[in-house]
């Protein structure tokens, strides 16, 4: 098995049946190019796993068919009978089709129209019809098939999990990724990366799902294949197998939407939950409210195509999700901050979501990121920011962080927010997947989250790796900027005076940062008017603003060599190169 899922139990060898799927694709060779192939596997492999789920109760459901075809609505006698939520009602199936090579385009056709309407709406997001017509066109479309029907193709629901299916998927985007030279991260997680958010979401609350049993709503506003939403509920499972759960998901990509409602519809979820369009600009979960959310959304990415939409948003205050703040046009991860946020239950409601290091500190007092972390602290809804190592995703190397956003805090957490130092945790991977290099282990996730849970200030250790943790004051993070400006002087060296006041010299104005626990007009007195004896502070511009300053609370100072040191490293490296000097430039030195 590939080491990719090696911190997984699974029931098939998921890098070999993906690249048996994947070696479909020599077929398309010459007729696509290789950035293209995706364009008949993905859709090829999601028609296989709901042609071969539905064969054990195919003849029931063309039994049934006969029956009620005349009905105006038949879907619920269908999907009784298919003992699933769709069904297909062609005679067809990959074996017949090829029975009859002269006519596989007209019967291939066929087959795909006899699918229930749920199923209809993910090919429609593939938009494969124009792919049949040509492959058809070029008699590829026969060997496609008859690829996809060898025993080594079955993609069954009674072998092949939905667990297992998402790897699968996974690692087929992936390699449609990189032949794209796309990364692959816009369109996953990697799953250690997931678990950590989950377990991280669920484990201060385990006791009581076990004893109470678990009914749970779980959203994620970009859900890519679902492999989140699949992970959050396989998690809750294990603690109840019979957990009443409900997922919930929005994604803009419409071959990774299709592939996660295929998804949910085999494994007998409500597929209408799985929902289609823009997030920021089309909110498909308007006055929804989940127990979790978890997400990691696109970030550095600029929102100019939903603009107008949020904009408008924005001026509807506390009736929109916008209303605390907007952040530079550039980067539009913290409007899926405040998203989740609004879609947290007031009782409960919790949310593990990845963001980079710009949320923590962009933007002075009174911008709209500004604005953002101040609605967000002074809620008190921020109850954890957990740094990851870098090189632990697909797309990017830079430092992440999963930010854990709660409604409803423990008492022994009201008022503070953990910053988690777990930027080496995690094991070297042997192979590289685009930019990920790093892993973190069962064992270093285990100790991230018992760090999380016991929310103390202190230094964990797994061997010769630490996890550091701070609890902070909610008010450590808030400061008032104010301005401080000085007198304008004339020629003769006199004030400027407008009635009895100085007029203030625009280029002498100057602002400071003061931290709200101190007040502002004693820091004054003795941080600036030492040195600015005619200056003062113009309170009508004072501004409340809030930065997390996540690496300052874990800085270590390391004192510098002492001059004696460095200077015999210096000699030592002067008499070093004078020797080679010699010995190039020497007689023998120049013959050699």
């Amino acid at each position: 098995m590939s080491e990719v899922y090696s911190s997984k139990q699974t029931t098939v060898n998921i890098q070999e049946k993906s690249n048996m799927i994947w070696n479909n694709a020599n077929h398309l060779v010459g007729l696509y190019k290789p950035h293209e192939y995706g364009k008949v596997i993905l859709p090829m492999t999601v028609i296989k796993r709901f042609h071969d789920t539905l064969l054990p109760t195919r003849e029931k459901v063309l039994e049934t068919y006969e029956k009620v075809k005349n009905f105006e609505v038949k879907d619920g006698f269908l999907e009784a009978a298919s003992e699933l939520s769709f069904y297909n009602t062609s005679s067809f199936t990959f074996e017949s089709l090829l029975a009859d090579s002269s006519h596989i385009e007209e019967n291939f056709r066929a087959y795909l129209n006899g699918f229930s309407d749920n199923v209809q709406d993910v090919l429609a997001h593939f938009d494969f019809d124009k792919e049949i017509t040509k492959l058809a066109n070029n008699n590829i479309l026969f060997y496609i098939i008859q690829e996809f029907n060898k025993k080594s193709s079955y993609l069954g629901a009674d072998i092949i999990t939905a667990v297992d299916m998402g790897y699968i998927f996974e690692d087929l985007i992936k390699t449609f990724s990189e032949s794209y030279n796309e990364e692959a991260g816009a369109h996953f997680t990697s799953r250690d990366i997931i678990y950590l958010m989950t377990d991280l979401l669920i484990c201060d609350e385990k006791d009581a799902l076990i004893e109470n049993g678990v009914v749970k709503t779980i959203y994620d506003q970009t859900m890519g294949t679902s492999q989140m939403l699949g992970c959050m509920e396989e998690r809750l499972r294990a603690l109840d197998a019979d957990a009443e759960i409900r997922c919930f998901g929005q994604e803009f990509n419409p071959e990774t939407y299709a592939i996660a409602k295929a998804d949910m519809i085999i494994k007998g979820g409500n597929a209408d939950n799985m929902r289609f369009g823009d997030t920021l600009s089309d909110d498909k979960f308007s006055g929804y409210t989940f127990d979790y959310c978890i997400s990691n959304p696109p970030f550095g990415i600029d929102w100019k195509r939903e603009e107008a939409a949020v904009k408008a948003e924005h001026k509807l205050g506390d009736k929109g999700r916008f209303a605390p703040g907007l952040p530079k046009i550039s980067d539009g991860q913290m409007l899926f901050m405040l998203n989740g946020v609004s879609k947290l239950k007031d009782t409960g409601g919790k949310m593990a979501i990845i963001q980079n290091g710009s949320p923590l500190f962009s933007g002075s007092a009174g911008s709209g990121e500004s604005e953002i972390r101040r609605y967000l602290i002074e809620n008190d809804w921020v109850d954890a920011i957990i740094q990851l190592p870098t090189d632990s995703f697909y797309n990017t190397g830079i430092t992440t962080y999963i930010w854990i956003i709660t409604k409803t805090k423990p008492f022994h957490r009201e008022g503070k927010v953990q910053l988690i130092d777990a930027s080496n945790m995690y094991e070297q991977r042997k192979r590289s997947i685009g930019n990920k290099r790093n892993d973190i282990t069962d064992a270093c996730r285990d100790l991230i989250v018992k760090t999380y849970g016991e929310h103390q200030n202190k230094i964990y250790s797994l061997g010769d790796k630490t996890c550091e943790s701070k609890v902070i004051e909610n008010v450590e993070f808030g400061f008032n900027k104010i301005t401080v400006e000085s007198p304008l002087f004339d020629e003769d060296g006199k004030p400027v005076m407008k009635g009895n006041k100085s007029v203030p010299d625009p280029a002498k104005r100057d602002t400071e940062n003061v931290p709200l626990i101190e007040d502002i007009d004693i820091y004054f007195e003795r941080e600036v008017k030492p040195f600015n004896h005619n200056a003062w502070i113009n309170k009508n511009k004072t501004t409340v603003g809030y930065e997390i300053p996540f690496t300052r609370y874990f800085y270590k100072y390391t004192s510098p060599e002492i001059s004696e040191v460095i200077a015999e490293r210096i000699r030592e490296l002067e008499q070093s190169i004078s020797t080679s000097l010699e010995r190039l430039f020497s007689k023998d030195g120049v013959n050699n």
